[in-house]
């Protein structure tokens, strides 16, 4: 077993996580030598108790490394370690960057101008079009555009991307073979395609809660900024933008209705600072690139056409005149929750159909 194959194997070892294998690596110099070592030595290491020496101690090593790269092998997935030299450099630069990782697709050089778009799983028709549209319109541009795979934000913003026949890359809190969520089996097939999908876990790791932390880590770190799109204040996509302060990344937050609990999260990072994002030229401004940004189809540029409505948003476009109109009124006559009143709301003003006026008054855009 060479350096390279012992950085795999000490990564599988159950409770060694970047921390401690760090610190492992930096006490006895090489991922072979802590191997190789004895209970008094490893546990001689600060923060290494006897449990984790242990479990290094009774890990099969060599038998379970020879079988995770058979494995990998078999499924067309990469093993990079820090020590490759196509691990990518804006990871290697963070603090507890992940010791390996699996590739599933290709990484360029071009990855390096990454933007990552998080946000809820339960998510609301209009941030998903956003979210999306945000993609499409980065991804047209030539960065690569970052997400978790997660259903709601997550599976808007690698369509989005896809769509704009751009790179994405897919981050999971699970093996590379184990997929999550199954509903996302078109995404995690469509992904390596035109980009990648990463992951720090060993082959055959379950998607347990413990590991999404982790995996945001590596979200923002592959990333030069954190787009977060709709987030309950506990949401994991605030987590992954606390990453990105600790990581010197820039964070970005898009705002949502005041009604919407959905959206208390951005509002927070904004008011801390985080910059407010209305489109794709927001982002390029504050990370200094330049790029005309494309036509989506079906989106208003200039004179072109509105998107449909469809459903909710034209029973309440209906409702709306060329004069204003208190939402309050809107609430009553469309029988509708006021939260999804203020949604709708929204999403009509985005599409160009209606404007607001001062004192939660609405009417139709000219």
């Amino acid at each position: 077993m060479d350096e390279r194959q012992a950085w795999i194997a000490l990564n599988m070892v159950p409770g060694v996580g970047p921390l401690c294998f760090q610190a492992l690596v930096e006490h006895f110099g090489s991922a072979l030598r802590v191997l190789s070592a004895n209970e008094a030595g490893l546990r001689s290491v600060p923060g290494i108790g006897g449990k984790i020496a242990r479990s290094i101690l009774r890990f099969p090593a060599e038998v379970s490394m020879e079988r995770e790269e058979a494995l990998a092998r078999s499924l067309g997935i990469r093993i990079l370690t820090g020590q490759d030299v196509h691990y990518p450099s804006s990871l290697a630069q963070i603090p507890s960057r992940p010791p390996v990782l699996y590739l599933q697709g290709e990484l360029i050089e071009e990855d390096e101008v990454a933007v990552a778009i998080v946000g809820s799983r339960r998510s609301t028709e209009y941030g998903r079009g956003v979210a999306g549209d945000l993609a499409y319109d980065l991804a047209s541009c030539g960065l690569t555009i970052v997400s978790g795979m997660a259903l709601g934000i997550d599976t808007a913003v690698h369509r989005g991307a896809l769509k704009a026949s751009g790179r994405t890359l897919a981050v999971w809190g699970s093996g590379l073979d184990v997929l999550y969520p199954p509903q996302n089996r078109d995404l995690a097939e469509r992904i390596p395609q035109s980009g990648a999908l990463l992951s720090e876990f060993p082959l055959g790791t379950a998607p347990v809660p413990g590991n999404f932390p982790r995996r945001n880590h590596i979200i923002s770190g592959i990333s030069r900024g954190v787009v977060v799109v709709e987030a309950h204040e506990r949401s994991g996509a605030l987590i992954t933008a606390n990453f990105a302060v600790e990581q010197g990344r820039e964070v970005f937050a898009v705002p949502g209705s005041v009604y919407l609990q959905g959206s208390r999260g951005c509002h927070r990072l904004i008011q801390m600072g985080a910059k407010l994002v209305e489109d794709a030229e927001d982002i390029l401004e504050e990370l200094r690139l330049q790029c005309p940004l494309p036509v989506r189809p079906g989106a208003r540029r200039g004179e072109g056409s509105r998107p449909p409505l469809e459903g909710e948003e034209e029973l309440l476009y209906q409702m709306l005149s060329d004069q204003p109109l208190h939402i309050d009124l809107l609430i009553a006559k469309s029988g509708l929750p006021a939260g999804r009143v203020a949604s709708l709301l929204l999403s009509l003003e985005i599409k160009g159909y209606c404007r607001q006026e001062r004192g939660k008054q609405f009417q139709r855009a000219s």
